[in-house]
């Protein structure tokens, strides 16, 4: 018995979340009440408070439900980072693209956190993650640039001041773009934007230190 009420809760529960990304996806978050939420989800507003504090909370589980770019590129282990760097910051970026690509969820989810998300109180820890995921992935993505120029996979002489910022950057600006404005399969697209970002950074003379000899084949 007690299982079954433990299982029942935690249904009422993920069916809270799915009516939530309808409702702040639609309307963001700071207008919609949580009583519209408990409305789509066929539950009480009390059955809501049963199971999250108040909006913020809510809003917190729902962001929990996805990975951010940052956190999906601090992922990797160190021996596959030895081993190649620069295919290590492709694929991470890559399975991101996919994932958001083929995951309705996913997609819906990061519109709501990158396009849906007013700078209000309930969007407070999103807000706090995404600066955090942002830095980790700006400083991860530093160490992956870095140790593909150590490997020969990039140029020994980038700027790499200019190179990571640049990088991040593009590929977060694409994703944002796309969750905007969704057209063709982003999978595939996303493919095309990291290797030509990839080409660029390799070939690009204005990527490299200043007063640095560049030779482009």
């Amino acid at each position: 018995m007690a299982k079954r009420r433990k299982e029942d809760a935690q249904e009422t529960r993920e069916r809270i979340l799915d009516a939530a990304i309808n409702v702040f996806h639609e309307h963001g978050i700071a207008r919609p009440s949580l009583t519209e939420v408990a409305e789509l989800a066929g539950v009480t507003r009390g059955a809501v408070y049963g199971h999250f504090r108040n909006k913020a909370d809510l809003v917190n589980a729902l962001a929990e439900r996805v990975q951010l770019p940052g956190e999906k590129l601090c992922e990797a282990g160190a021996e596959e980072l030895r081993r190649d760097p620069l295919g290590v910051l492709r694929t991470r970026w890559l399975w991101l693209f996919q994932e958001v690509s083929c995951n309705k969820q996913t997609q819906l989810i990061l519109e709501i956190i990158f396009h849906r998300c007013e700078l209000v109180t309930e969007s407070g820890e999103i807000y706090q993650r995404l600066m955090q995921g942002r830095a980790e992935g700006v400083e991860k993505m530093r160490l992956l640039v870095s140790a593909a120029m150590g490997k020969g996979q990039l140029p020994a002489d980038l700027d790499i001041d200019v190179v990571v910022p640049m990088m991040h950057g593009a590929l977060i600006g694409m994703l944002e773009d796309w969750l905007l404005e969704p057209r063709g399969d982003l999978g595939q697209l996303g493919e095309r934007y990291i290797d030509s970002l990839i080409d660029m950074v390799r070939f690009s003379p204005t990527l490299r230190r200043q007063g640095a000899v560049v030779s482009v084949h």
